[in-house]
Formats: C-alpha cells, sequence, structure tokens
C-alpha cells in the first residue's frame, strides 16, 4: 500500500513522516529524490544547465536551487520546463525506493499531490491539516522568511479546501506535536488493520 502524505507549507508534514519512520514504516520524500535527480552527475543536472544556462550553477559546480526557484516562480513556461525534467525522474527514483521497501507500507512526502494532478499515485492520501493563521507562524518561524513570503507560497498552493478535497484520511495539527504523534500513530495502527 503506497499513502501519499501532503499538507501545506507549515502543516506539520515532516513531524508526521517523521513519527510513521519511528514506527518503521518507509517515508520517501519526493523534495529529497527531487534533489538528487539534480545533483552534478545526476541525469537532471545537464537538461537543467542546458535550459537555464550556466548562471543556474553556483561556484561549488552544483545548481542554485533558491536561484532555479526564483526563475521558475513567476514563470509559468519555465516551471513546466522544470517539471517534465525532474518529475519523470523522481517517479523512478520512487519506484526504486518503493521496491526496496521493507516496510509493511510506504509514505510518499509530497507537497504538491493535488497541484499535479497525482492523486492515482497512491492507494490512501493522507492530509495533515490546520489552521491557516497558524500554518502562517508555523512557517514564518521554521524557515526564517518574512510573512510576505511564505503567504506568497501559501498562495501558490492549492487552498486548504482543495487539499481535503482529496483525502482519504486527515489528521489535524492544530495543537501540541504530542498530540500529532498520538494521532499519527493511531492512524499507522489504522493502516496495518486495512492490509
Amino acid at each position: 500500500m503506497i499513502i501519499g502524505l501532503t499538507g501545506g507549507i507549515g502543516c506539520g508534514k515532516s513531524a508526521a513522516a517523521n513519527f510513521f519512520q519511528n514506527e518503521g514504516i518507509t517515508v520517501i520524500d519526493a523534495d529529497d529524490l527531487a534533489r538528487e535527480a539534480i545533483e552534478t552527475n545526476a541525469p537532471g543536472f545537464e537538461s537543467i544547465v542546458n535550459y537555464f544556462g550556466s548562471k543556474i550553477v553556483d561556484s561549488d559546480g552544483l545548481i542554485n536551487r533558491a536561484h532555479l526557484r526564483k526563475e521558475v516562480f513567476d514563470d509559468e513556461e519555465k516551471k513546466k520546463v522544470l517539471e517534465s525534467i525532474i518529475h519523470p525522474l523522481v517517479r523512478d527514483l520512487m519506484a526504486k525506493k518503493i521496491t526496496a521497501s521493507n516496510s509493511p507500507y510506504s509514505i510518499i512526502m509530497v507537497p504538491l499531490i493535488f497541484e499535479t494532478n497525482s492523486m492515482s499515485n497512491y492507494n490512501r492520501i493522507l492530509v495533515i491539516d490546520c489552521d491557516p493563521r497558524l500554518q502562517l507562524e508555523r512557517a514564518i518561524l521554521r524557515d526564517n522568511n518574512s510573512k510576505e513570503q511564505i503567504q506568497k507560497i501559501i498562495d501558490s498552493q492549492c487552498s486548504r479546501e482543495e487539499r481535503i478535497s482529496i483525502a482519504n484520511d486527515i489528521i489535524p495539527n492544530n495543537d501540541s506535536i504530542k498530540n500529532l504523534e498520538t494521532r499519527t500513530i493511531a492512524m499507522h495502527k489504522f493502516y496495518l488493520g486495512l492490509l
């Protein structure tokens, strides 16, 4: 069974993923795979440099991801090209990690399931949900970014309602980390019961 774990920035996806990992579940982070796909000797590196130019490479010979983010953030065409390079590579890496997993089910942590219309890739979708005001506060504290920067990221993601509309399961995260852990472990037991 493959569970797609999603939620907006600052909602608690990573914390929930850690609790699943503590229970022995394989958690695959799509963002980590995207980074892996564009490392210097990885297949995506050359394609990205060919399209965006050498200005995208930093002094260490790595793709400057912050610069790349800026390049595509407000340019739909560049964003589509970047996704067409990275998404197939991420899917291949993901398939290998799922095959190698020995846990009873696997969790794929993906921030943009709704936005990429990839619901059919998962047996179930778990949304970590929280109040938008709390989401903003947590993301500002965690990322050390301005309120405006975080709000821009939130606005670029699907709405809370859209995300909830694709959920099979929802864990609310509006209070303590301890309560998030309790709810995550309960969800883990529920998933084991489905196998």
